[in-house]
């Protein structure tokens, strides 16, 4: 797998999270993921595309308003890995979180999503 489609899979997935309507939800994640692919996120682990189109609404719908997700990094690819980083801004300076994803590519969509939200602290060493 080239990372050039790794790289396809996880933009249409951040796709999702930005697009203007959430009827369009479903459609660009059946894109991006396998129809059993496996979530980890913050809340734990849940499979299939409806449960990560539960997640991706939750977070479209933030008290804070509608925000944007992007991509932040290149996609560092060793075989069938890949990781990102992103950044979610909500409007006007509101809340802003930012993370690693770690995914898994199998038939060029997305397998497995394991999400890393917050910087890591440095050891205190």
């Amino acid at each position: 797998m080239t990372e050039e489609t790794a790289r396809s899979a996880i933009d249409t997935f951040i796709s999702a999270f930005n697009t203007s309507d959430d009827g369009h939800v479903a459609a660009l994640l059946s894109q991006a993921l396998t129809t059993d692919v496996v979530f980890w996120g913050p809340l734990g682990r849940s499979e299939g595309i409806t449960a990560v189109e539960r997640f991706v609404l939750d977070i479209r719908h933030h008290p804070a308003g509608a925000g944007t997700m992007v991509r932040c990094s290149a996609v560092d690819m060793p075989d069938e890995w890949a990781r990102y980083q992103w950044v979610f801004t909500t409007p006007g300076g509101g809340p802003r979180l930012a993370g690693t994803d770690v995914v898994h590519l199998s038939r060029s969509l997305i397998d497995q999503i394991i999400v890393f939200a917050g910087e890591i602290e440095p050891s205190a060493s």
